[in-house]
């Protein structure tokens, strides 16, 4: 039992290089992204990282929901930006 428990984690160790070596060679950080469009390609890039990941190892790494996270949240602050410029009376 505690030999599985280890190859578990070692397994888990290794999805979680393969995921952070893809993010560092395909992705760029949220913060330098210029629009909408490109955050949202991200996030749709990412989500499907996240169903491969579940579907074909019952695993996703925490980093991939942090990522996820980061871009939802600067999508969402571009989204407010864009509404106070086209919507505000000053």
């Amino acid at each position: 039992m505690q030999n599985y428990t280890i190859m578990n984690q070692l397994e888990h160790k290794r999805i979680e290089r393969t995921f952070k070596l893809f993010v560092d060679r395909h992705f760029v950080s949220p913060k330098k992204c210029k629009n909408i469009q490109e955050i949202q390609f991200y996030i749709k890039e990412l989500t499907e990282q996240i169903s491969h990941f579940n579907n074909n190892f019952n695993y996703v790494p925490n980093d991939a929901y942090t990522l996820l996270a980061e871009y939802n949240f600067i999508q969402n602050q571009q989204i407010y930006d864009n509404f106070k410029a086209n919507y505000s009376y000053s």
